[in-house]
């Protein structure tokens, strides 16, 4: 039993409206895609988040399919695959101390100063400094643990593919790998877009047989991203 996590293809990081691929994000989808038929990876089951960014990747699997003769199962919504609410997260956290360095900083744009808050903001989500938000990182865990749960029962003896987000796939891989919370924060940024993670249900728990692999772009370095 091989069950197949897919952080969406890259979103519209800086627009309006995020939860919508990129025509990178597209493409990143598509040659995902063509590598799973390659490797003659065939599913019982496609589960989404729920969220637009999740089915759009999950369509440029199914096309690549489609292209060769093959049919994937119609696409299974689960929510507890759903991000959490990223803007409530940091929005909470610039809002906290408008005058942080960190904050300051961000407002530069800069990959690499956005990147600093996002780890902060998520470290103070994970010690419940940041009241009020709409789930709690311990809900968001227990959510994810329960979805994780019920891929076993669906999977059977066969492969599943999960499309969904950084903040799930590096939760259940901390929960695999029974690391602290700062290091599941950690995995999460590290995570790229339409990365292949690949766990297996054993001995009632979750393992982590593979993490944040890039096959299907192997020589396409312009298309790793991270936002």
């Amino acid at each position: 039993m091989s069950l197949l996590l897919v952080r969406h293809g890259q979103a519209s990081y800086g627009a309006a409206d995020y939860d919508n691929l990129s025509e990178r994000g597209q493409l990143q989808s598509r040659l995902l895609g063509q590598w799973l038929v390659r490797g003659r990876h065939r599913f019982k089951a496609v589960v989404v988040g729920g969220m637009r960014r999740h089915r759009q990747t999950a369509e440029g699997v199914a096309a690549a399919f489609t292209q060769q003769g093959l049919a994937l199962p119609d696409f299974v919504a689960d929510p507890g695959f759903a991000e959490f609410d990223h803007e409530a997260v940091f929005g909470a956290f610039l809002r906290r101390d408008p005058s942080d360095p960190i904050v300051v900083a961000s407002r530069s744009g800069k990959p690499r100063d956005v990147g600093l808050m996002l780890q902060a903001a998520l470290l103070a989500w994970a010690r419940d400094e940041l009241p009020g938000l709409p789930e709690s990182w311990a809900a968001f865990g227990q959510r994810v643990q329960s979805a994780g749960d019920r891929l076993e029962a669906l999977a059977g003896d066969d492969e599943v593919l999960v499309l969904s987000s950084g903040g799930v796939i590096s939760r259940l891989a901390q929960i695999a790998l029974d690391v602290p919370d700062h290091r599941a924060v950690e995995l999460n940024l590290a995570l790229r877009n339409s990365a292949l993670s690949e766990f297996h249900p054993h001995g009632g728990r979750l393992r982590l047989g593979s993490w944040n692999a890039l096959p299907h772009l192997h020589g396409e370095r312009e298309l790793w991203t991270y936002y």
